[in-house]
């Protein structure tokens, strides 16, 4: 079983080896001295922490980047790509040390970093771009007590190393308190019982000196300016009790976060979700008892359920819900390397990072949107002498956007580079037998093929893309996702790719269909309108399965003959007009039963691959409903070229 303290150590230090990243992109664009402090205290603080908790070659690594932040904190070193690129391959290395664990470390690449970083902090004094820092700079005195609580030494702390690094930062004078140490017969060698007052004098700051006991977050910590702590005489501090502990101050990050936020594992949520669908589930089947039963008490107590349930179901997804921006972040870094590799110069914007989604969206957006931004770098950006011949920016943009729109997530990435060619996509598509050389394809539908299986208009590969591999994972994630995915190309002006995500994988509002006696589920979120339907119009002259809706003609699936179901006798049906890769179909079905919130059972492995269907739900009765895949369920039947798409007005 993993130690909790090494665990919490483990998850800390990925955040800040995260947000490190973050923060020297920002210091290549902008070079502040806040920025420059900042990236010393995260390397700091692992550093130290790495020690205490037996990461050795963790902390001896980070401490030659510190050694090259604190040359550039004392104006002797420039902020500078050079700088940059081996300040993220140190980053990178940091982070394989962090999940190796150990003391020990021989790697190539280790010893090829530190003699980088040796090289950097032993070379000549460069005059700095960075302003000056007024923080630290004069010498001021700390009085600190700090006393750790008793399974700390269990947990893997060590203050004899705490201690030393402070002493590290300036002059210090300690004095132990050992008035709560046992005789020796009842003394547990496990137990912590000492705790120490020190007085530091030192140029570092009052959030450095809080770093040093980041992870120390159930000790009695107390950090005072000598100034205001001299009123009093200077003599050890009497041991706190518990209850009488004081909150340490505001400006640890950590500290904030403790009374704020509450680490979950992932797959807690999951359970939790699992529990309210099947919660949801038993309220459905007692509204369905209520409703064969007058009694006016039990329908007061199943509405007082429904109202629990809802409100339970929402808060329970809003704890799934994380920001895009988690995705969007982790871009930055992706676009910068791909330019430099390519030549090119390419700057990222991101736009509604602030949108939430499911988490278990988000964890397989990553993938795609990296094939998104590749190709869009590779194929869709001009190198910067093209793009200044044609009167462009030199710096071409990509931009990624988020928006909600009602039960979908919309990601966007769009650029202003050549934009896709159709001649090129139709004489590829020909060469491939994807399109007869007679046929008509709308330009709408020529840009869909870029998401066709090892489809590339590249003429040579390259270590970027080439082997037409890229956007079919895009498409093929989408899909497992309940997604559609747009594409908006115009010669010369660029390209934008929409990914239409629903916002929840878990439970979705679902419209209840009846084939015979069966009951077929349709996600709300791509209906958008039900309307009757006669079987005596289903043929027309032309042979082609289409109905009139007002002004508009919308081909048709019959369902019925789709899943090889006995005909209903009736001659009045319904048709559910829903929404499908930028066209309108219409699904005839026996009747429309009502909307219903449908949990969403997934498939078995023998069953994952059967195709028009993306899952199962069970109904208040205890039976069973098919959730139709809509998009899935369209594409078959063009296979079996059943319908006739028509793109909408």
């Amino acid at each position: 079983m993993e130690n909790p303290a090494i665990a919490s150590f483990l998850q800390e230090a990925r955040d800040i080896l995260e947000g490190l990243e973050a923060l020297l992109l920002d210091l290549e664009s902008d070079a502040t001295a806040e920025r420059v402090d900042a990236v010393f205290r995260a390397l700091h603080t692992i550093k130290g922490s790495g020690a205490m908790f037996g990461f050795g070659a963790l902390a001896r690594f980070t401490h030659h980047f510190e050694d090259a932040f604190d040359r550039l904190r004392e104006g002797r070193l420039r902020v500078g790509q050079p700088l940059i690129d081996l300040s993220l391959q140190a980053r990178d290395r940091m982070l394989a040390l962090l999940e190796q664990g150990g003391d020990n470390d021989t790697s190539p690449e280790s010893q090829r970093l530190i003699r980088a970083l040796t090289t950097l902090t032993a070379g000549p004094d460069i005059p700095s771009q960075v302003p000056a820092s007024n923080s630290g700079t004069a010498a001021r005195g700390w009085k600190i007590h700090f006393r750790p609580e008793a399974s700390a030494l269990r947990n893997g702390m060590r203050p004899d190393l705490l201690v030393a690094e402070l002493a590290a930062m300036g002059d210090i004078s300690i004095q132990i308190d050992t008035t709560n140490v046992p005789p020796l017969e009842q003394l547990d060698p496990g137990e912590s019982y000492l705790s120490w007052s020190i007085v530091l004098t030192t140029t570092q700051t009052r959030a450095q000196i809080e770093g040093v006991f980041l992870f120390a977050d159930e000790a009695d910590l107390t950090i005072e300016e000598i100034s205001r702590a001299a009123q009093r005489p200077d003599v050890p501090e009497a041991p706190r009790r518990p209850q009488d502990h004081q909150p340490r101050p505001a400006a640890t990050a950590s500290a904030d976060r403790v009374g704020e936020t509450v680490r979950v594992p992932a797959g807690k949520l999951d359970e939790i979700m699992n529990r309210l669908g099947e919660l949801v589930i038993a309220q459905a089947r007692l509204e369905r008892i209520a409703d064969t039963v007058a009694d006016g008490e039990l329908e007061t107590v199943v509405e007082e359920m429904d109202r629990l349930v809802s409100g339970l179901r929402e808060s329970t997804l809003s704890i799934r819900m994380l920001p895009i921006e988690t995705v969007f972040g982790k871009f930055r870094r992706v676009v910068r390397d791909l330019s430099s590799e390519l030549g090119k110069q390419v700057r990222l914007i991101t736009d509604g990072g602030e949108t939430e989604i499911d988490k278990n969206v988000i964890d397989r957006l990553t993938e795609p949107l990296v094939h998104m931004i590749r190709n869009s770098i590779d194929h869709g950006i001009e190198t910067s002498d093209l793009r200044k011949a044609q009167g462009k920016p030199e710096t071409g943009t990509v931009r990624l956007s988020a928006r909600q729109e009602g039960g979908e997530v919309l990601i966007t990435l769009a650029d202003d580079g050549r934009g896709l060619d159709t001649v090129a996509l139709r004489r590829k598509a020909i060469e491939r037998g994807l399109l007869s050389p007679d046929a008509t394809p709308t330009e709408a539908d020529l840009h869909q093929l870029i998401f066709a299986p090892g489809f590339s208009t590249a003429e040579k590969l390259s270590s970027v893309s080439g082997r037409g591999v890229g956007m079919d994972a895009v498409r093929s994630t989408v899909d497992a996702l309940r997604g559609r995915v747009d594409v908006a190309s115009r010669p010369g002006a660029g390209t934008s790719v929409t990914l239409c995500l629903p916002v929840s994988l878990a439970i979705i509002d679902g419209l209840l269909v009846r084939l015979g006696s069966s009951v077929f589920v349709i996600p709300l979120s791509v209906v958008e309108e039900c309307v009757e339907f006669d079987v005596v119009e289903q043929q027309r002259d032309s042979g082609r399965t289409m109905l009139q809706i007002r002004d508009d003609l919308v081909p048709f699936l019959d369902l019925a003959h789709l899943f090889a179901r006995p005909a209903a006798g009736d001659l009045r049906r319904r048709v559910v007009c829903v929404r499908v890769d930028r066209s309108r179909i219409g699904l005839v079905v026996d009747d429309i039963l009502g909307r219903n919130q449908t949990v969403i059972k997934t498939f078995s492995i023998f069953h994952r691959d059967v195709e028009g269907f993306s899952g199962a739900t069970i109904l208040g009765d205890g039976s069973v409903a098919l959730i139709i895949d809509v998009v899935g369920l369209a594409r078959h039947a063009q296979r079996r070229a059943a319908i006739i798409h028509k793109p909408a007005a």
